[in-house]
């Protein structure tokens, strides 16, 4: 196998778009399966978690490997609803491009944008699939033009389509001027003619319009553009591969997936558009030792270097950690240094994953994506390395959970198997967090949504058949104080023996909303020995995991260690440690603290005659409107709300409008809640 044939690429899109029904027509069309699923049915492959089959919606990213022409894909179909944008966050931290899906009707939705944003992140390559140009109300060109305006892109259309909505019938390839049709019901059968007559003037429009894109960021194309010489097939491709790898335009395909239109030339592109591990940039990752910069280069000859960008139970193999190698080679069998755990840890197995099938492998190298079975306590994010020549890869990015629910077991005798069964999601889950309510004793299990906590609900009763009690959800405050106040504590204990002194002065101060918290040291060289400031930072932020109004984290403050002094002989880690706690909880008490809530993003699609409605629901919620779009038939509302007003919005959504508007919803930033509410809360 060599390394340039190989692409690992990801299906992302908004929900609904139709990721994976176009992965489905992938695997089919590379003869990786022999049927062609559905999501609508329940039978894609995959969705393969019983969950994913009975809702119709992705949750779990899936990977598969097929062939198609002289490369060999690794696909990872990644889900489309904001509960799940982590295991897109993972997902995109290993690949070397995407296909990004929009729908030919919605266009570019909240959580394309958010996916764009991901894919930048992480300088991913990408091309984009306008499907369901079959349906009422899809429009090509509108698609293109808002990839333009909401993610300052630069779209190249490469395609477009024959017919439009109920008589979409074909695509005109404009890199080779040919028109293809798809003649029979499974789309195999692929006709390649010429441009029809009446298609021919917008297509030789269209390709000149695409020649210039290439020729602003191609100097040879531009010389034989302006020297009017002849642009072959090969030429135009080189240019359209060498301009999607360097962020310079991004190539736009379009079909309908579940009419079985398009999607051949959607592989061909990702053949011929998108990187192999070799034209990537090696990936950057930090040497333990030193703090510098490490290059990490394909070579399979090199010292290992591969990344765990995911865990998952599998109930047959047990569990599965899925890593993406970039350097070197992992040998069944053979004992690999997890520098994370700082230990070796042995590989059983070594498993080629089919969404929930897998194929048995000897060995994986540079640019493979597989599941190692074996590693026992090895997490999403460990870099697993050569112990002579160690690199730490850089971590994957999570965002912040924003709903809880209390979760307790049916009775004793299912306290140890609810324990055990929520380690495993934690540890297949980097989104999902948990804490125990140290009044109560409540086990606190925090997530995206309401959906993500549901599905954590179904899982745990259905998948590990542990029977458990889950309150209604409830919103994930924050705390942080609004004036700056400066305390001094001492901590002063004398015993029999050696006694305990810590002495701090500190300043606490209000930062910017979503700055986080910030530890800084203006001691004084000698005032406090150089190894007890560690402890003070972590007591500063142990004690601001709980606030002094509701027991929220505190956030968005700058905690500032100004002098102290110590004890010879009394002085000691842990008494500087209980000095910062007790001064941060003094400092709480007198910095005017508030609640922070989270404030959700909000994107409604709603047939004009009941948009009033909803703009009088979004203002009852203490929702505020961003922007109002007009369509033909329909609106697109953006607004942005208070989550706790949130819950159950799509049962009220669908009584106002009659089941006809859609929505999508996702976390945006906190802000402070307004003061009579505050009180209500204290109440």
């Amino acid at each position: 196998m060599k390394l340039s044939d190989i692409r690992d690429i990801g299906i992302v899109a908004h929900i609904d778009a139709g990721k994976t029904t176009v992965s489905e027509r992938m695997i089919y069309y590379s003869g990786k399966t022999y049927k062609m699923g559905e999501t609508h049915e329940g039978t894609a492959v995959m969705d393969w978690m019983k969950q994913e089959q009975e809702r119709g919606i992705t949750i779990t990213s899936a990977a598969t490997t097929c062939k198609w022409k002289n490369g060999i894909i690794n696909i990872i179909d990644t889900p489309g609803h904001v509960d799940f944008t982590a295991e897109v966050e993972r997902s995109l931290r290993v690949l070397d491009g995407c296909v990004v899906v929009f729908c030919g009707v919605g266009g570019v939705e909240s959580q394309s944008e958010t996916v764009w944003r991901q894919a930048d992140r992480y300088s991913v390559p990408r091309i984009t699939f306008i499907n369901k140009l079959d349906r009422v109300g899809s429009d090509y060109m509108r698609v293109i033009d808002e990839i333009k305006e909401r993610l300052k892109a630069n779209p190249c259309p490469i395609q477009i389509p024959i017919g439009s909505e109920e008589m979409f019938e074909g695509v005109v390839d404009l890199v080779e001027m040919r028109a293809r049709f798809y003649t029979d019901e499974t789309g195999s059968k692929v006709e390649t003619r010429s441009v029809p007559k009446e298609y021919l003037e917008e297509a030789v429009k269209m390709r000149g319009m695409m020649i210039e894109q290439l020729a602003e960021v191609d100097e040879n194309i531009m010389e034989m553009y302006l020297e009017e010489e002849e642009i072959t097939v090969d030429i135009l491709k080189s240019a359209i591969r060498k301009a999607t790898v360097r962020f310079d335009i991004v190539p736009v395909l379009c079909g309908a997936a579940l009419k079985n239109k398009g999607v051949q030339l959607l592989l061909d592109a990702i053949v011929d558009y998108l990187p192999s591990p070799l034209e990537v940039p090696p990936v950057t990752g930090l040497d333990p030792d030193t703090g510098n910069e490490k290059k990490v280069n394909p070579d399979p000859d090199g010292p290992l270097a591969a990344l765990v960008f995911k865990i998952m139970t599998d109930p047959y193999v047990g569990r599965l950690a899925f890593v993406r190698v970039y350097s070197g080679r992992l040998k069944k069998g053979e004992a690999v240094y997890n520098l994370n755990l700082g230990r070796r840890e042995r590989i059983s197995r070594i498993l080629e994953m089919h969404a929930n099938n897998r194929i048995d492998r000897e060995v994986l190298g540079p640019g493979e994506i597989a599941a190692l079975a074996g590693s026992r306590e090895t997490s999403t994010g460990d870099s697993l390395c050569d112990e002579k020549d160690r690199v730490i890869l850089e971590e994957i990015h999570f965002p912040e959970p924003v709903v809880s629910v209390a979760i307790e077991a049916a009775n004793k005798a299912e306290e140890d198997k609810l324990s055990l069964s929520l380690e495993k999601l934690l540890s297949e889950d980097p989104s999902l967090n948990l804490k125990v309510d140290p009044e109560s004793g409540q086990v606190i299990i925090m997530g995206m949504g309401e959906l993500h906590l549901e599905v954590i609900a179904t899982r745990l009763k259905e998948e590990f058949g542990v029977s458990c009690r889950v309150s209604e959800p409830v919103v994930t405050y924050k705390e942080t104080i609004t004036r700056a106040v400066s305390v001094e504590e001492r901590y002063v204990k004398q015993t029999g023996g050696r006694g305990q002194f810590g002495h701090v002065v500190m300043n606490f101060e209000p930062m910017g909303l979503g700055e986080g918290t910030v530890f800084e040291s203006r001691v004084r060289e000698g005032r406090i020995p150089k190894e007890f400031i560690p402890a003070v930072e972590e007591g500063v932020r142990e004690a601001l995991t709980s606030g002094p109004m509701g027991g929220f984290e505190v956030t968005d403050i700058k905690a500032v260690l100004e002098d102290g002094s110590f004890h010879e002989v009394d002085s000691s880690k842990i008494s500087f440690k209980i000095a910062a706690v007790r001064a941060v909880r003094k400092a709480l008490g007198r910095g005017r603290p508030v609640f922070l809530e989270p404030i959700m993003k909000l994107e409604i699609m709603v047939p004009s005659e009941y948009l009033g409605e909803v703009l009088e629901d979004i203002s009852s919620r203490r929702g505020t409107v961003k922007e109002l779009v007009v369509r033909q038939d329909y609106h697109i509302v953006r607004a942005a709300a208070p989550l706790s007003q949130m819950f159950g919005y799509a049962t009220s959504l669908r009584s106002l409008t009659q089941g006809r508007a859609t929505y999508s919803m996702e976390p945006s930033h906190f802000e402070r809640v307004p003061k009579q509410i505050a009180e209500k809360m204290l109440g």
